[in-house]
């Protein structure tokens, strides 16, 4: 029995809260999961950080996470965009495995800084694209890579959502580029890409010419609490074309101000022999349709014998988009303890960025880019 793994995070709202209770579950439920102790959580406002603490189980605070990354075994990097490359560099270099949200970076010049100190670290660096770990998109991966849909002619993903389709929601950190990248082609875009290289990079390999639209529709927002607006300096859509190196072809958008999607997140690959289909909104189903099917079948991937899917309930009983990082803890957290390989790492996550800058470009310039 290997010591208990001490776990900083930094962050404790949205992911952090979604990270700590995964860790709350993996004892419960995967008897060979690496033992963790939630050591200490950082931030900023020491008031709501103890109350964070409280909550989310940690026994420690900090608001400086210098004095984190080489005091604990792993450190989660859950912080705002502008946030990822210091920290996680940092902690690399003390050589303590990281795992840091996605996009990896604001800009590509920050993910590769990121991607080589992961290279010269012996240690894990993780890219948290949680959507991996759905079962349904491990039983699509099992069927595209058994040969089942044949050669890969198309991929197509969307992912859409609506909560700043209001022009008076306010401002946030979400809308600078400066502090966040990109909008909804970064927050979103970086998934649809992530999967998409995922389920077919083995068989139509990498994405090397793109075509990219961004459109911002709301231009400035009203900052909370005052009377103050500020301006919005990043997408709120995106659309891309793309051409896979075996020459199939991919169309990804994304959007934060389309009415009536909230969670919206779609992926479907084409190939000669066959399709799949998978919406995060119907997160334990996946559409078939394979051999001499007519027409699609709609697959409920909760069988024993279904990725993860032992783990849980009894056959019919789904599970939810807060199981997806249950499983993607338990893996990384695995391969730190076993000192195996992890994927999605930085080199996969500095791939997408590759893809999110080259959408960018290609908006600004007006035409086609090549990926080397």
């Amino acid at each position: 029995m290997s010591d208990p793994l001490d776990i900083g995070v930094l962050g404790y709202r949205f992911m952090g809260k979604a990270h700590a209770n995964a860790l709350d579950r993996l004892p419960m439920f995967f008897d060979d999961a690496p033992e963790t102790n939630r050591h200490t959580i950082i931030g900023r406002d020491e008031e709501a950080l103890a109350e964070a603490a409280d909550t989310l189980g940690f026994q420690h605070t900090a608001t400086d996470w210098r004095e984190v990354v080489d005091e604990v075994d792993v450190f989660y990097n859950l912080g705002p965009n502008h946030l990822h490359v210091d920290p996680s560099i940092a902690a690399l270099e003390a050589g303590t495995p990281v795992l840091c949200e996605k996009p990896l970076a604001p800009t590509l010049e920050g993910a590769r800084e990121m991607h080589g100190a992961a290279q010269a670290a012996d240690v894990p660096a993780a890219c948290a694209f949680n959507y991996r770990f759905v079962p349904a998109i491990r039983y699509a991966k099992r069927l595209i890579d058994a040969g089942e849909l044949g050669a890969i002619r198309q991929v197509r993903g969307r992912y859409l959502q609506d909560w700043l389709s209001d022009p008076d929601a306010p401002w946030s950190w979400r809308n600078d580029e400066e502090a966040a990248g990109s909008g909804a082609l970064g927050d979103l875009g970086a998934h649809t890409v992530d999967l998409a290289r995922f389920l077919v990079g083995d068989h139509a390999g990498e994405m090397k010419r793109i075509s990219g639209h961004l459109q911002t529709f709301t231009e400035e927002r009203p900052v909370e609490g005052s009377d103050e607006t500020r301006p919005v300096t990043v997408d709120d859509a995106y659309s891309a074309q793309v051409e896979f190196e075996n020459g199939a072809m991919g169309t990804f958008e994304a959007s934060r101000v389309t009415e009536g999607h909230k969670n919206d997140h779609t992926i479907a690959v084409h190939g000669t022999e066959g399709s799949v289909e998978f919406s995060l909104e119907r997160l334990n189903e996946l559409r078939v349709m394979t051999g001499d099917n007519r027409g699609y079948e709609t697959v409920l991937v909760t069988d024993a014998d279904d990725p993860y899917v032992d783990h849980w309930w009894p056959p019919g009983h789904v599970i939810g988009w807060e199981h997806t990082f249950v499983h993607e803890n338990y893996e990384f957290l695995s391969s730190v303890r076993d000192g195996t390989a992890f994927h999605p790492n930085f080199a996969d996550a500095y791939e997408v960025q590759r893809v999110l800058d080259a959408v960018e470009r290609s908006d600004a310039n007006g035409a086609w880019v090549e990926l080397d």
